[in-house]
This record gives structure tokens, sequence and C-alpha cells, in this order.
């Protein structure tokens, strides 16, 4: 890997951490991105431990493969994590797995590979797909998608008070010259986005998270990785998720919740407190957690990330 596409793994001792490592366990990684968290928990590993990552991007699999010719203890999955369960059930792993690692965020060398198309700031192709080698990239959606639903991905998913102006002159501009490039859509959005002193962001940030999310069915995949996990791990198994804005950390944080708390039933109903204990599948383990100040100024991309811990019950 080149030092222009190397990546930083965020929060990587307390992620690992909270895992809870034996060195006999078997971990997954469910998104093994350039193996930076992967490596760490093999080093904690003993001769019988066991480590399955799984990720959708061809090239992060490219690099799996050469770390799973180097270590035998490891394997890896190509496919979305939401698969988890099914990938595990396939190897005869459900409920047998000691702790589940999920770091949710865009790697640094797909962000900065411009040819990726993730990037508002590197010109490159439109595409935006965490697996260029199917579904429906970026360019593809935005040549075709009405003004209705490409409002509702900006706000619903970019949270972006001006999507109405944005899908307006997309649609507009689009009879054209269709939008084939990042540069092409970052331009349109700063040329009709308001400017404002306060705001520090740029202008295509919130739009392109949100076409990003809606290309890759992002929070979908989560919900469905966070259920799958939970079928994984044994009782006393561990998850660990790193989360990097409000969406996903959201989900993230009502899952443990809801999971923690058991089945609800209806006010009034002569149910006694152990029965519903009963029903409770994890409990939170600590605070959530921020990077330190001193991993900003290393990383100053984690300055978003949130990591929180549960355990099976």
């Amino acid at each position: 890997m080149t030092q222009e596409f190397a990546h930083v793994s965020v929060l990587l001792n307390e992620t690992v951490a909270g895992l809870d490592i034996k060195p006999d366990g078997i971990y997954i990684d469910g998104t093994f991105g350039r193996g930076g968290h992967s490596r760490f928990i093999l080093s904690q590993l003993g001769e019988n431990g066991r480590l399955i990552a799984i990720d959708r991007d061809p090239e992060a699999i490219a690099v799996g493969e050469a770390l799973k010719l180097e270590d035998p203890r490891f394997d890896i999955v190509h496919g979305p994590f939401s698969g988890i369960a099914e990938y595990m059930e396939a190897k005869g792993l459900t409920e047998q797995v000691d702790g589940v690692l999920l770091d949710l965020g865009v790697s640094s060398p797909q962000l900065d590979d411009a040819s990726r198309g993730f990037s508002f700031l590197r010109d490159g192709p439109l595409d935006m797909r965490m697996d260029p080698t199917s579904g429906l990239s970026a360019a593809k959606w935005i040549a075709t998608a009405d003004y209705d639903d490409i409002v509702w991905v900006l706000k619903v998913f970019g949270e972006e008070k001006f999507a109405r102006k944005i899908a307006r002159a997309v649609v507009f501009d689009r009879d054209g010259t269709p939008f084939e490039t990042t540069s092409q859509l970052a331009s349109l959005i700063c040329r009709v986005v308001p400017k404002s002193k306060k705001e520090t962001k740029h202008p295509a940030t919130r739009s392109f998270q949100a076409i990003r999310i809606y290309i890759n069915s992002e929070l979908e995949e989560i919900e469905r990785a966070l259920a799958g996990a939970l079928t994984c791990l044994k009782p006393g198994g561990r998850l660990s998720v790193i989360s990097f804005h409000s969406l996903e950390d959201r989900i993230v944080k009502q899952f443990i919740r809801k999971q923690a708390r058991g089945k609800e039933v209806p006010y009034g109903l002569p149910i006694m407190q152990e029965e519903i204990d009963k029903t409770r599948t994890m409990k939170a383990v600590g605070k959530m957690l921020k990077p330190s100040e001193a991993e900003l100024e290393i990383n100053p991309r984690a300055r978003s990330s949130v990591l929180r811990v549960a355990e099976k019950l």
C-alpha cells in the first residue's frame, strides 16, 4: 500500500480492548478495510486463536488474501457485513464467536483514491460504491432519480437543509451535461448552497455523505450486521462498534439499548421483572468513547468517531 493511500485505524487500542481478547478465541472483523484492526487482534491471539474478516471492497479483499497466506489463523470473506450471520452459519460458528468488531467508517484509501469517487476534494468518476463490481453507481443514480427522491436522500441521509435547491439544480443541469465526475457535482453544490461564515464544512460534505449512504444501503447494512453479530456471539462475547456520524451512532446506541432492556410489554400487565430480565440479550460495557486529543493530532479524520461496546448475556 502506498503512503498516499495509507489507513490509520481509529481508536485501535480501545476497540480491541473492548473485545476482551482470549488467546484461543474466535473473532470477527466485520470491516477489514486495510487490516489495521485485524493485525492487532492477531497479535493478541495464540496458536489456536482464529480471526475471520469480512469486506465487500475487492481492494480490501486483495490485502486480506495476502494476510491469509502469511497467517493460517486468519480467513476473509468477500461480501457485505450484513451477511455476517449467514457467513458464520456456513462455517458452523453460530453462537460460537467471542467477539465482533465493526468499523463503520469509509477507509482512508477509499477516500484518497480519486478513482473510487468518494471524495469531493479529488476529481474522479462519480462512483461511491463500496464494491464497484456490483450495484448502481452514484452517477447512474443521479442521472435517473427524480427530484423528490434526490431531496429525500439529501435530507434523510445528509440532513442537508438546502436539499431542494441542490436537487432542483441537479435535475436542471443533468439534461445538458450528465454528472460523471465528483468535481462536477461538488461544483454545482458550491454554486447553489449559500455561503456562510459560520459553516466550517465544505458545502458538498453532507450531500456526498447522503448519496454514499444511499448507494451502499449503509444504514440498512448496519442494522442487519448488528442483528447478525448478536446471533454469532456466544454468551459473554463482545461487540465493539465504531461509528462516524450521528445516523450510524443512533442505530448502534438504540440497538444496544433495546437488547439491554429486554422484551417490551404493555404497561400494567402482571409480568414479573425477572421474566423481563430473561429476555435481555446484551448489556453495554462502559461508556461510549471518543478519540483522545493525541490521536486527533495524528489522525484528524477520527474527530467524529464514537466507540460503543456491548456484551452478550
